[in-house]
């Protein structure tokens, strides 16, 4: 291959699609979300020798290897573990109010009498069905919740950075997200965290047979690193120092983006698992449940970008998250969608082919304005940083047009 195709961060020079599912090798197994640069070398999902990716197979563990009843038994007996009897929270639980911290939340107190807490780490932009769907999470499907809303201009700043050095106009939210709960549960004094289904059934290094989320042998980047005060921390591609030497920030403004000093959180020996260890998680599934128990609410028209209408929408610049990995690793959302319904034996791969081929890299027009706005960038200005993280072995322009090289097929 020539050096004019040479590929970005470490990237397989050589694009392969599953056999079993429509995933790449190009997708990261795992991200450090407090990297550096954009060239930050990635630790792709692997193959086997048959072109079968981790992820399916993790996922054939999951349907036909796990004992589900011995799993909830497990999960009676940690529950049983924290159960409060003086009216104190006894479980956190991190969500928007989607489907699946709304059916996460409503399972741990009314199916398992647990009392728990949700928190949630606001949207940069609320969409109405995000707003809609998160006040019923409240009020229909009965949970407390702490909503917290960063500094708006830090926050700005933090996603403008991010797009221009990093293509990630998620990381803000992201860094939030993950470190608002663990500082949470030391507030309240919770020991027992639950997020939803596990990023194992993605690809992700993280094991479906693992029962916590953290362990010392598995190094876990999605969760464990962001709890590791160790090192230098770049937020938006730019250190902390130079936030605040250059960009006038307090290291105040930033401390809800670090994470929860490790120590603390050692000593007060709060456990992280994933809900969907021990039960059989099915993203189908989980919507139906929500809709039923918690007022959950698909959007009334497909997201854009991928054929469904009920995942990941809570803000306007979701899409743009989506997209801009689409950009950068040329798997976009249709992507992710066709391949957790293949997972499930909803579609054949044929149909997932289909999907992909027809929906995924469709640009997110709706909110472009709105993203343009919070962004602070004009039209031109948005797309000359866009193109500077095409990786040239995945991308080639044709009659001025942009065009993958390699599609799924």
């Amino acid at each position: 291959m020539s050096d004019e195709l040479t590929a970005y961060w470490g990237l397989p020079r050589e694009v392969k699609y599953c056999k079993r599912c429509v995933l790449s090798n190009q997708k990261p197994q795992s991200v450090n979300e407090y990297e550096h640069a954009a060239d930050t070398p990635k630790d792709t999902i692997p193959f086997d020798e048959e072109g079968i990716c981790l992820a399916c197979h993790q996922m054939e563990k999951v349907n036909t290897e796990i004992d589900w009843e011995q799993r909830e038994q497990e999960l009676l007996a940690l529950l049983d573990r924290h159960r409060c009897n003086d009216g104190g929270y006894d479980v956190l639980v991190p969500g928007s109010g989607g489907k699946d911290s709304g059916m996460a939340s409503h399972l741990l107190k009314y199916k398992y009498g647990m009392h728990p807490l949700t928190v949630t780490w606001s949207p940069h932009l609320y969409t109405d069905i995000g707003w809609a769907n998160f006040q019923n999470w409240i009020h229909v499907g009965g949970v407390d919740n702490f909503l917290f809303t960063p500094n708006g201009k830090i926050h700005r700043l933090l996603t403008r950075l991010a797009f221009v050095n990093l293509l990630h106009p998620f990381q803000s939210f992201i860094l939030g997200q993950k470190t608002f709960a663990p500082k949470m549960a030391l507030k309240h004094g919770i020991k027992l965290v639950f997020y939803g289904e596990s990023p194992g059934q993605y690809g992700q290094r993280i094991s479906v047979e693992k029962q916590s989320c953290f362990d010392e042998n598995d190094e876990a980047p999605g969760f464990r690193l962001k709890f590791k005060k160790t090192g230098k921390f770049f937020l938006g591609g730019v250190s902390v120092e130079e936030l605040m030497t250059q960009h006038g920030v307090s290291r105040a403004d930033l401390e809800p983006y670090l994470p929860a000093d490790s120590d603390e959180l050692e000593r007060a020996n709060i456990e992280f698992h994933f809900l969907g260890y021990y039960l059989k998680w099915v993203p189908q599934e989980a919507y139906y449940y929500a809709t039923e128990h918690t007022g959950f609410q698909a959007n009334n028209e497909r997201s854009e970008g991928t054929y469904s209408k009920y995942s990941s929408l809570d803000d306007r610049i979701d899409g743009f998250n989506y997209w801009t990995a689409f950009i950068k690793f040329g798997i976009g959302r249709a992507t992710y969608d066709a391949c957790q319904e293949i997972h499930h034996k909803h579609i054949t791969r044929e149909e997932g082919v289909a999907l992909v081929r027809r929906f995924d890299g469709e640009f997110p027009s709706k909110y472009f304005q709105d993203i343009l706005e919070y962004l602070g960038l004009k039209e031109d200005e948005f797309f000359d940083v866009v193109d500077r993280f095409r990786s040239p072995h995945l991308w080639a322009k044709d009659n001025g047009e942009w065009k993958l090289r390699h599609q799924v097929s």
